[in-house]
């Protein structure tokens, strides 16, 4: 069999050098005919032709390319309200994981007061739902303060205190 491949390979270099040598091209059509001859080649009940489900596809794709964490983080965004509550998730949102610490962002002082008196329920709760992301502590965050410098040049000085005269 081996005889075989190396004879169609010297054959087909044979011809190919022939047409260099020649000046002749192939034309469209016989380029056409020789692409459907060798994917013709192919048969049906190959190794590897057998059909696959999308689901182990994409199983095979996160494991690849190791995305299972950021999968658990993209589900910890979107499950928060399961994971903490619906009154607290209305007021509360994780925002950054970085180093196994969660990030969360309240809306008020107050709310950011409730979670960190929560803080270990929540912590024990997210690594028994989300154990890939191996969160170890939390930081607990209020609303960003309203910025007192306006326009593209501001001046630095004594800051906010200046305008109240």
């Amino acid at each position: 069999m081996a005889e075989r491949k190396i004879s169609d390979f010297a054959q087909e270099f044979y011809f190919t050098m022939l047409q260099a040598a020649s000046g002749k091209r192939k034309t469209r059509d016989q380029k056409r005919v020789e692409e459907r001859k060798k994917s013709a080649k192919s048969k049906p009940f190959e190794k590897g032709r057998d059909p696959i489900t999308a689901l182990s596809s994409l199983d095979k794709l996160v494991s690849d390319f190791s995305w299972s964490a950021e999968l658990a983080e993209g589900d910890l965004h979107n499950q928060w309200m399961a994971v903490v509550g619906e009154d607290t998730a209305k007021n509360s949102a994780p925002e950054d994981l970085v180093d196994a610490t969660l990030t969360v962002r309240c809306v008020s002082t107050a709310w950011a007061t409730q979670l960190r008196l929560m803080s270990s329920d929540i912590l024990e709760r997210l690594n028994s739902d989300y154990p890939a992301l191996k969160i170890e502590t939390l930081k607990i965050l209020g609303p960003d303060a309203p910025s007192w410098k306006k326009g593209l040049r501001s001046v630095p000085g004594r800051g906010p205190r200046d305008t109240y005269g």
